[in-house]
């Protein structure tokens, strides 16, 4: 495990290298403080502009590079409104193909007021937006999806400012667990709905989107769907409160240089088509799985073994829009950048809602001292049984699952066991990992 998503440090990201062109494109645009928080949302808006591309997933299932949902949390004014900024050119293409369309709905609403009301009313045109307001009602949204789906299933992409934004998109607060779920896993709407003009269809909902919230605004919109499947869903990126330095944080220019090279890079996403298998980020799933077991027996912790699973699938998926950036072809340093995002969105998720996964209701400072724990690294290199029950019931867990954890460490390679004295002694390997 290359990472500790235990302590209150945010897991580092690492070096942009060969392969990276693209961020060392666009974070530098960003104040270097928001750099690692913004870097995994970037790829929901780049990942829009694929359509007709899917990708094998090391389960053996073909996945569309949809479903992307990406959260920002930071205090209210600490640097999530330099996401739209980056964002804007991202879909300066989307914007462009928007208005265009825009002035045809226009130019049909004039016709049709003009025309007397025995006089044949003209067709709507057939209209698709790529990047829609922010502030989309819900029928306007699955109107649009079905729009979406036959303009060869575009992905629609949608940047929230402000969570509850999600509700009026999706029909009402209970509705948005369902809608999340359909959109992550590639879902048709969930129902046909009745309008003036009769039954609407039952769309596809291929959709990327970006949310951003403060972390009390995260912690009571989702606080009823921790245990669902949702939060599992939705990768978040954490910020915790920094220093207050007195400075002015400096984001960059967007002069044309950087749109042109940015744009070079658009038109390679959107060229993109057909199936690709790409090995060596199938391989990374299968060793970022292994660690993640690992972890939830250092832990003993269900939830977060339930959560990393959803956490590698949006990691992966973040690797292949990487790998077709990169003219198909893939590098270490993708490698280690996809790896923590993986480790960065759970820790993120600890931050955040710790406390609440254990079925608690305090702070935000209390969830960062109630999420996963190692138990193993606060016990002496030698220890004994009943030294792991006394911590394991200082954490709420149960007594009788003691003998049960020991059996896994030992399994695992973690820790030795001395029949002779009864002891238990952590491994080398166990230790040269944790160091």
């Amino acid at each position: 495990m290359t990472y500790d998503i235990t302590t209150k440090t945010a897991p580092a990201m690492p070096k942009i290298g060969k392969g990276m062109e693209i961020l060392k494109l666009l974070l530098p645009q960003l104040s270097k403080d928001m750099q690692e928080t913004i870097a995994p949302l970037l790829f929901d808006s780049l990942a829009s502009h694929m359509s007709e591309t899917e990708f094998m997933y090391p389960d053996l299932t073909w996945k569309e590079i949809c479903g992307m949902i990406t959260g920002i949390v930071t205090r209210s004014a600490g640097g999530k409104g330099q996401l739209q900024r980056l964002v804007e050119a991202i879909m300066r293409v989307a914007r462009q193909h928007d208005e265009m369309q825009l002035q045809k709905l226009v130019e049909w609403q004039k016709t049709v007021k003009s025309k007397g009301a025995n006089k044949e009313k003209p067709v709507r045109p057939d209209v698709s937006f790529w990047f829609p307001p922010a502030d989309v009602t819900n029928a306007a949204f699955i109107q649009n999806a079905m729009a979406c789906e036959q303009d060869n299933g575009h992905t629609q992409y949608y940047n929230l400012p402000e969570v509850e934004m999600a509700d009026r998109m999706c029909g009402g607060h209970r509705q948005v667990t369902q809608t999340i779920r359909n959109v992550y896993d590639k879902q048709r709407a969930g129902a046909l709905r009745a309008t003036a003009e009769g039954v609407t269809g039952n769309p596809v909902l291929r959709v990327n989107m970006n949310i951003s919230c403060t972390p009390g605004e995260a912690r009571s919109f989702f606080k009823r769907d921790l245990f669902n499947g949702t939060l599992g869903r939705i990768a978040f990126s954490y910020k915790a409160s920094g220093n207050r330095d007195g400075r002015i944080p400096r984001q960059g220019k967007y002069d044309e240089a950087f749109l042109a090279k940015l744009d070079e890079y658009i038109v390679r996403l959107q060229a993109c088509k057909g199936r690709f298998i790409v090995k060596p980020l199938n391989n990374l799933a299968d060793k970022l799985a292994a660690d993640m077991a690992a972890l939830a027996d250092l832990t003993d912790d269900d939830t977060l073994w339930d959560l990393s699973k959803r956490s590698i699938v949006n990691a992966w998926k973040k690797g292949c829009v990487l790998y077709i950036l990169n003219g198909q072809t893939w590098t270490r340093s993708m490698g280690e950048f996809v790896e923590w995002l993986v480790y960065y969105d759970l820790w993120s998720k600890n931050q955040i809602f710790g406390d609440l996964l254990k079925n608690g209701d305090t702070s935000v400072a209390e969830a960062q001292k109630s999420g996963p724990k190692n138990m193993l690294s606060d016990l002496p290199d030698t220890f004994n049984e009943a030294q792991l029950e006394a911590l394991r019931m200082s954490l709420d867990k149960p007594k009788d699952g003691t003998k049960r954890q020991l059996r896994v460490w030992t399994a695992r390679g973690f820790i030795t066991h001395s029949a002779q004295t009864g002891l238990y002694t952590k491994t080398k390997e166990y230790l040269g990992v944790a160091n």
